[in-house]
């Protein structure tokens, strides 16, 4: 078997643009994820019974099944079931991506939220906060903190994890993968290219990740 990557060179601006694709689509979908999470960790670890049950049935839902079928899920079986209702390539990985991450930063935020010191709270009651207020006001933006480097691993996933949204139409590097390997009947250099590409991604921000957390101990110590 003879490899030819120089062919590859040519769709090299194609590769670039569906990593951008990727990159802000894994981007959005942490925010959000995160934006969503914050209210689902403190509901879990509300007193109201109710808001607890829901957001743990939320999570074991979620994380119970694959991400595939939720895809599929708001791609097909929504607009299926609902004609009327339109909803786009790109809203349905956004939707699938961000309600899956969404679980798993849950999960990340509350083990940050207990891990700040239980005096915060006392402190902030005895203040004359309400244990809503003191929780947005106070424990939060310290549980923040302490899970960024939690959170740029998620980051880290979701990257991997976006290319599942090409089989929608959503024009990742796994999509132009797909194309270059069609046209050209190059499938081995196209996959190892956008492997590569990949790799650079998620090494390069893992290093980042490293670098927080050390800096982050540093100032903890100090």
């Amino acid at each position: 078997m003879q490899l030819d990557f120089g062919i590859l060179v040519e769709y090299l601006p194609l590769f670039i643009k569906g990593l951008g694709m990727t990159i802000g689509l894994a981007l959005l979908t942490v925010v959000l994820g995160t934006l969503l999470g914050t209210p689902l960790a403190t509901a879990k670890l509300s007193q109201h019974k109710v808001w607890k049950r829901v957001a743990s049935i939320y999570i074991e839902v979620v994380r119970g099944t694959p991400l595939l079928l939720q895809l599929y899920i708001f791609a097909y079986g929504i607009p299926l079931a609902i004609p009327s209702f339109y909803i786009s390539p790109f809203a349905a990985g956004v939707l699938a991506l961000t309600l899956n991450s969404a679980a798993y930063v849950t999960e990340v935020i509350r083990a940050g939220i207990q891990s700040v010191d239980i005096g915060q709270m006392e402190a902030a009651r005895s203040l004359g906060l309400s244990r809503s207020k003191a929780m947005r006001k106070v424990i939060i933006p310290q549980a923040f903190k302490n899970v960024l480097p939690a959170l740029g691993n998620e980051f880290v996933t979701v990257v991997k994890e976006s290319s599942i949204v090409s089989i929608v139409g959503i024009v990742d590097v796994m999509k132009i993968t797909n194309v270059v390997s069609s046209q050209e009947f190059t499938m081995f250099e196209a996959l190892i290219f956008a492997g590569l590409l990949y790799f650079i991604v998620t090494y390069s921000i893992s290093k980042l990740i490293q670098r927080m957390e050390r800096r982050l101990d540093v100032h903890a110590r100090h």
